[in-house]
């Protein structure tokens, strides 16, 4: 599904770094229908058509200021809503895709990487290791991470938990994440990553592939990996999908299949993988309780290379249930255990809430736990 609508720009929102929100009146055309449940977003309530015509809802509007502007109240603006009307998508948004009456000022940038390719807002950026970086001679003759400790998850959510646990055992590390792209592409809508760099906890963001609007830009995993640890000083990197992703409930139809690729690209550099296990002890998903089986197929058929599995020591049956369920990766990976005494603490201690699938820590603190266990090991690999 396609959606396009003209809406009117009611209120501004409270926004963030690259991001500006604004509530939305949008235009219902006679004889086309606009579902006013909103799916998982915000519920709409009817408004005053623009001009007084037709009937029009409210939603939340997402603009990224680099590439259509900030809105401002009283705009005119061209939104796509398909992900919203089916419910889709994280945070519920429309999404800005002009502001036809006023456009932004041209953008001069250096670069050559067109990123989100060959769709109307590609953006054009310098990537770390182009001819025009002054980052290109270092990693034109990089081949390697130094045995640098590189934690995957497949979920955007595991970042702060992972950060809390490398922080619990050696606050100083440099921390760099490394985003993949099958979620977010545009950096700038992660609250977390922005906070965590703005509260000095990671170092800074690459993005790889499509994904764009990190500190630094790279083509692939192995040279975001590459930058992260030559170019911005990382002594452990986190690597995941932005925030959302796609799943059809199937073993291979999942974007974060993409972290057994991760794994691979880590050793192949010379890095040490460290994967850290999707646990839930409340999602309703039969598939995804316990061990994720999204975990039990990116790291035991994708990842070929060797990583540390990291199984989190967990209290009473399911504990149990999740060190079972690991076994299955001990064949091709070193299953290491590993204790969570203090990790809730320091989970507590971010300074953001930690959050997955709209679950918080009291609803299901296993998923937590298990990312901030394989930060500790990372840690320990220092």
């Amino acid at each position: 599904m396609i959606r396009w609508r003209r809406g009117e720009v009611r209120q501004l929102l409270p926004s963030w770094p690259g991001v500006a929100l604004s509530l939305v009146a949008v235009d219902t055309a006679p004889g086309r229908s606009t579902d006013t449940t909103g799916g998982a977003g915000p519920a709409r309530r009817p408004a005053p058509g623009p001009g007084g015509e037709g009937t029009a809802t409210t939603c939340r509007a997402l603009a990224y200021t680099d590439l259509v502007g900030t809105p401002r109240v009283g705009d005119t603006v061209l939104l796509n809503t398909g992900a919203l009307d089916l419910g889709l998508g994280t945070g519920g948004y429309a999404l800005v895709v002009a502001v036809p009456d006023r456009l932004p000022v041209d953008q001069e940038r250096p670069g050559h990487l067109v990123k989100a390719r060959y769709t109307p807002l590609q953006a054009t950026v310098l990537g770390a290791d182009e001819q025009g970086s002054p980052h290109h001679d270092v990693l034109r003759s990089a081949d390697g991470v130094d045995g640098m400790p590189v934690v995957v998850a497949d979920l955007h959510s595991a970042l702060p938990a992972v950060v809390a646990g490398v922080r619990a055992e050696r606050p100083d590390a440099r921390i760099v994440n490394v985003m993949l792209d099958g979620g977010a592409l545009p950096a700038a809508f992660s609250q977390l990553v922005g906070i965590l760099r703005e509260e000095g906890l990671i170092a800074g963001c690459v993005t790889t592939g499509q994904t764009f609007g990190g500190d630094l830009e790279a083509v692939t995993p192995h040279s975001g990996l590459l930058a992260a640890r030559h170019v911005m000083g990382a002594d452990v990197a986190v690597v995941c999908q932005g925030p959302g992703n796609l799943g059809t409930g199937t073993p291979w139809g999942f974007s974060g299949v993409c972290g057994g690729e991760a794994v691979n690209a880590a050793a192949v550099l010379g890095g040490r993988p460290v994967a850290s296990l999707r646990v839930s002890e409340a999602d309703e998903r039969e598939r995804h309780r316990g061990v994720s089986h999204h975990s039990l197929t990116a790291y035991g058929r994708v990842a070929l290379a060797r990583a540390d599995v990291v199984v989190p020591v967990l209290p009473g049956a399911f504990g149990e249930r999740v060190r079972s369920q690991a076994q299955a990766l001990g064949s091709r990976h070193r299953l290491v255990e590993v204790g969570v005494g203090g990790l809730e603490e320091a989970l507590l201690a971010l300074p953001v809430k930690v959050s997955t699938m709209g679950r918080g820590l009291d609803e299901d603190r296993a998923a937590f736990l298990s990312a901030a266990a394989a930060g500790r090991h990372a840690a320990a690999l220092l």
